[in-house]
């Protein structure tokens, strides 16, 4: 299973507009950080989008993102959903509909913000996306490969982050429930929320992160969603062992079945 990091930053990206903080000004490309989202390429072929970003266009283009056969969404907000229209240039590449996933809310959320993709009196082609929605209930099947949902808590709002195999995406998180912990267990690789060190009343902090992912325990976590407050190099400095910064262009390469197994990190923009 391969990993590709196609976004690591917040709702507002990196650079932020009108900013001259250190970090924005950065000549490190690391810091350079689009909405978040990753892509994950299957054993079994199917290519996975996770979110569909304000950035889509751009990083499908930067890192080689030619199909997409399913969508899981975590939740709605804008810098999760607002790509979603992109998605039509793969309809055309592939010549099928692309099955999105997501909670109720989720998906309520994106056939209300689009109305017009799933309006039958809209005018069909190359210019409206095809899509099928499915509400998640629990764990489920993508070829030979299960995908199990795991609730966190983004502020008020319980969203969904997944789990697929050994590797755990939780995106947008302030805290974990109860019953997702065991959710976790076993994890070569974890992606979690990290916005900042100042606290934040949806997302966590970079000290309750590296608490979050020391009770899990997977054997490499990276960080993400990350503000301009964080520098790459200078706070991959000061994580414990085993965790540091996701950025844009990480490519992991994920063994897969066997817990334990080291996660292999490839050059930016490799393929598989």
């Amino acid at each position: 299973m391969r990993i590709t990091f196609l976004g690591s930053g917040t709702s507002h990206g990196v650079p932020m507009i009108g900013c001259e903080c250190a970090t924005c000004r950065s000549d490190d490309p690391r810091d350079r950080r689009w909405r978040p989202s990753v892509f994950v390429e299957l054993t079994g072929g199917a290519r996975v989008l996770v979110d569909t970003s304000t950035d889509l266009r751009a990083q499908a283009l930067r890192f080689g993102v030619t199909r997409v056969d399913l969508i899981l969404f975590t939740h709605s907000h804008a810098d999760h959903i607002m790509g979603l229209d992109e998605v039509r240039r793969f309809n055309v590449l592939q010549q099928e509909a692309i099955s999105c996933y997501g909670d109720e809310r989720t998906i309520a959320d994106l056939r209300q913000t689009f109305r017009y993709i799933f309006d039958a009196h809209t005018s069909r082609g190359g210019g409206v996306p095809r899509l099928r929605t499915f509400v998640v209930g629990g764990p489920f099947t993508i070829g030979r490969t299960t995908v199990v949902p795991v609730p966190v808590d983004h502020g008020a709002r319980r969203i969904l982050g997944y789990r697929v195999g050994s590797f755990a995406y939780l995106t947008d998180c302030s805290g974990i429930p109860d019953a997702s912990w065991p959710l976790l267990g076993g994890l070569d690789t974890l992606v979690l929320d990290a916005l900042r060190d100042r606290p934040h009343p949806t997302h966590f902090t970079v000290a309750q992160a590296v608490e979050a992912a020391t009770r899990i325990g997977a054997r490499a976590t990276y960080f993400t969603h990350i503000c301009h407050d964080l520098p790459h190099e200078a706070t991959c400095a000061r994580l414990p062992a085993g965790m540091q910064l996701a950025y844009d262009g990480l490519v992991l390469d994920i063994r897969d079945g066997a817990a334990g197994a080291d996660p292999l990190m490839a050059e930016p923009g490799a393929s598989s």
